[in-house]
């Protein structure tokens, strides 16, 4: 017997567990796509505004620069923006001294941050719960598809393993359908999470740094 026919003359709960693993697989497949995607352009974007961030350009003209074409999947150019934005406005306040201005300019940097945190972690939730639902739900199915095997059997008038064998490897399939689910999910939320990780941490980096800069010019007038 094929495996269609198997799908085909599964019982109704069984076919329709086999039917939410499915969804579920192509679900997560799209999201690991997409997450692919969006991670790689995240990484390739933060390289390429701390090369222009370093090269020594005004912090000026940067900002007039990113401002006339906003990229607003670029996450450094984000936490820039928000903290360049928040230490002008604190500055032009004639009453707001060094400390206070880079307590500002930190608290909108954090605060962008975690906007592009909220960006990053987007569907991995998802993901996660298919990494570790699918193998439960697949091995319901199975459950469910030998007990209504051993039920016929007890109705038959000859026990045989050819009696049960059909509706055992039916629903068996519901197993591997939760594991060919659950496994990609997974590896792709180790490794996305990883990522996410990592690129979160470059941009804690690059706010600390980008603050240092700021701390100079906040307290230049001072001296």
């Amino acid at each position: 017997m094929s495996v269609l026919s198997l799908i085909l003359n599964a019982s109704f709960l069984v076919q329709f567990v086999m039917l939410l693993l499915l969804i579920a697989s192509v679900m997560s497949w799209v999201m690991i796509f997409q997450r692919q995607r969006a991670l790689s352009l995240a990484r390739k974007n933060l390289k390429l505004f701390e090369q222009q961030f370093w090269s020594g350009i005004d912090l000026s003209q940067l900002f007039r620069q990113v401002s006339a074409e906003p990229n607003i999947s670029n996450g450094a150019e984000n936490i820039f923006r928000a903290g360049i934005k928040e230490f002008t406005r604190l500055r032009q306040q004639t009453d707001a001294d060094g400390d206070a201005v880079m307590e500002g300019v930190q608290r909108a940097m954090r605060v962008a941050i975690a906007k592009e945190e909220e960006k990053l972690e987007r569907h991995l939730s998802f993901l996660a719960s298919v990494g570790s639902t699918s193998p439960y739900v697949g091995l319901f199915g199975t459950v469910w598809g030998i007990m209504n095997s051993f039920r016929g059997l007890a109705n038959a008038h000859q026990a045989t393993l050819a009696t049960v064998a059909p509706g055992i490897s039916e629903a068996l399939i519901a197993t591997a359908m939760g594991l060919f689910a659950a496994i990609p999910a997974v590896i792709a939320y180790n490794r996305f999470a990883h990522t996410v990780d990592s690129t979160l941490s470059s941009y804690e980096t690059f706010a600390e740094e980008f603050s240092s800069i700021l701390h100079r010019k906040a307290h230049a007038s001072e001296q």
